[in-house]
């Protein structure tokens, strides 16, 4: 069985993930551009894998968008994007706080027609390993 562990900013929440991911979304709705606060949110989702909470489970909460789908479970100590179940048997996985490598690329971007204006040229801008001296 594949197993997946993660964990928020400030360590206080671990996890694992057993089972295998089905699809990884960059989503661009207007709704993941406010909770991740950038472009897109980046999501793997899992209708067969289980959550199991190593550590911190008593500070993982979750908000859901009044009249919408839309939820986001996090850290209450750093804010730090965590797991969600609250879609019924489907396991939502933020990318970003994966500590493990994973190998599943990005299925498809979705909700594009709510792209950001500002992300629409984004391999014009010069990049760097780091910050910018």
């Amino acid at each position: 069985m594949t197993k997946y562990y993660g964990s928020c900013l400030c360590g206080t929440v671990k996890f694992e993930v057993q089972g295998d991911f089905d699809c990884f979304y960059l989503c661009h709705c207007q709704y993941c551009q406010k909770d991740t606060g950038s472009a897109h949110a980046a999501n793997l989702f899992s209708s067969s894998a289980k959550l199991v909470w190593l550590s911190g489970p008593d500070v993982v909460t979750t908000f859901t968008l009044p009249g919408t789908r839309h939820s986001k479970s996090f850290c209450m100590r750093c804010g730090s994007a965590l797991p969600n179940t609250q879609i019924a048997d489907l396991l939502a996985v933020p990318a970003g706080c994966l500590d493990t490598d994973i190998s599943i690329l990005p299925t498809a971007h979705i909700f594009i027609s709510g792209k950001a204006a500002w992300n629409k040229t984004l391999e014009d801008v010069p990049k760097f390993g780091g910050l910018p001296e």
